[in-house]
């Protein structure tokens, strides 16, 4: 099972080496890896996707708080969470097939941010499972390049799991 962790770092040089280095060295491999400035100055907030079962990242979040500069792990994969993606995407889109292609990307709410006379070049914004959807409806055209940045998360405070009330319309 893919595992998400938020974690609270002192913004300091060499923190992230230190927890890729702790992965590495258990061999353990990061799926996905966002960092940023948090909300508190010279805080940084690291969101990791790491596979494993409840004992391993229960052994992790122990090794990560060993490390000097960890101030907080959260394993927030059970928590209704706000998650979201960027991804570019530069797709094959000659004369005929543009239209297409700029319609898809319409649909999924997508942004068309550059284009050629045989390409587009597509932002798309979202949760991790529209990356997917939109990679599986373009693969027909041809992808030639996909840049995505790691997932972001934050805990939705209303406590709402989404997930659950799309689930809940469907049966509607």
């Amino acid at each position: 099972m893919k595992h998400t962790l938020s974690v609270l770092v002192e913004d300091e040089a060499g923190v992230l080496t230190r927890i890729a280095g702790l992965f590495a060295r258990r061999g353990y491999n990061i799926e996905s890896l966002a960092v940023g400035p948090a909300e508190q100055v010279g805080v940084s907030r690291i969101t990791m996707v790491v596979p494993g079962d409840e004992s391993t990242i229960e052994q992790l979040t122990k090794q990560l708080y060993k490390l000097i500069n960890v101030l907080k792990v959260q394993d927030i994969t059970d928590i209704p969470c706000v998650e979201r993606e960027l991804m570019l995407v530069k797709v094959n889109a000659d004369s005929n097939s543009r239209a297409e292609v700029i319609e898809l990307a319409q649909v999924f709410r997508a942004r068309t941010v550059d284009i050629s006379e045989e390409t587009l070049t597509i932002e798309v914004v979202g949760d991790p499972g529209k990356m997917v959807a939109i990679i599986q409806m373009l693969n027909k055209f041809g992808i030639r390049e996909v840049s995505r940045t790691g997932k972001i998360a934050l805990i939705r405070e209303s406590r709402v799991n989404t997930e659950y009330l799309k689930s809940l319309e469907s049966k509607v």
